[in-house]
């Protein structure tokens, strides 16, 4: 059975986002993701992951103004410097914490911006990316999304993701799988897994429930059985990765919501303590 990994920036939101790595911990996890780290201490974060006996699976980089609007820097051209600034503030926090993985996001595209520059100048970015991490052992991770929850997201589709990776010829470069997202742009998703996964390209996975981003059994996907296809294409290729769950908890109420909604998982791993 594959691996999870709460995402506490979307997990836990009836806690206070320090005390959301206990209440994973009671529940059964034993690994977290979230998004941006960067208003907490590195020493904080590092105790709440070992008193709790949690790994750190992955962080994104700092995404420019989020408040604003912005949704990643790396295809921005002009706003090199900033972006090289704020991933290595990432790989400092990735460091501390013990994290392998560090997802970038592309950025939205400009308006009336040449699409061959800012490809160039994504890929650019994303290869010195890719070098200042070599040394710690650290994947950058890029990640497609659905142009339904974010217009004018610069990379959308797998194969263009792939293509990206393949380019770059990094080994350290890798696709951060979406199946919500994957689901809403292309479907065919366990045909994507079986081809894409025996590559080696594919660093990561998260999954959400489509249409709405609620829990994992709720909507149109079958994760069970897309569960089933990661665990034999793994077992053939040697895939040792991880699933963040990435969605917005529905069920339960908002003092014992999250847990309420992890039945999906309760009936995957019967001995987990939910």
């Amino acid at each position: 059975m594959p691996r999870f990994a709460a995402n506490l920036s979307m997990l836990y939101n009836e806690h206070a986002f320090l005390d959301r790595f206990a209440a994973a911990a009671h529940d059964g996890f034993k690994a977290v993701e979230c998004l941006f780290p960067y208003a907490f201490d590195t020493h904080d974060l590092q105790q709440r992951l070992s008193g709790n006996g949690l790994q750190q699976v992955l962080i994104n980089a700092p995404p420019g103004d989020w408040d604003a609007g912005e949704r990643g820097l790396a295809c921005l051209t002009g706003r090199e410097t900033e972006f090289q600034t704020g991933f290595l503030q990432a790989l400092a926090y990735a460091d501390a914490l013990n994290c392998p993985r560090i997802h970038v996001m592309a950025g939205l595209k400009p308006l009336g911006a040449d699409l061959a520059v800012i490809e160039q100048t994504y890929i650019q970015n994303i290869a010195w990316a890719a070098t200042q991490a070599q040394q710690s052992g650290c994947d950058v991770l890029i990640e497609p999304i659905n142009t339904r929850d974010m217009p004018h997201y610069f990379l959308n589709y797998q194969s263009q993701a792939h293509n990206i990776v393949a380019l770059i010829g990094a080994s350290n470069v890798k696709v951060q799988m979406d199946l919500y997202h994957c689901q809403i742009m292309e479907g065919d998703i366990a045909a994507k897994i079986r081809h894409h996964l025996p590559t080696g390209r594919i660093g990561h996975f998260q999954i959400a429930g489509v249409p709405m981003r609620h829990e994992p059994d709720l909507g149109e996907l079958n994760h069970a059985y897309l569960f089933d296809v990661i665990d034999e294409v793994s077992a053939a290729c040697g895939w040792e990765g991880w699933i963040g769950c990435e969605y917005r908890p529905i069920l339960g109420d908002v003092t014992n919501g999250t847990r309420d909604g992890l039945s999906w998982l309760a009936r995957l791993r019967p001995s987990t303590p939910i």
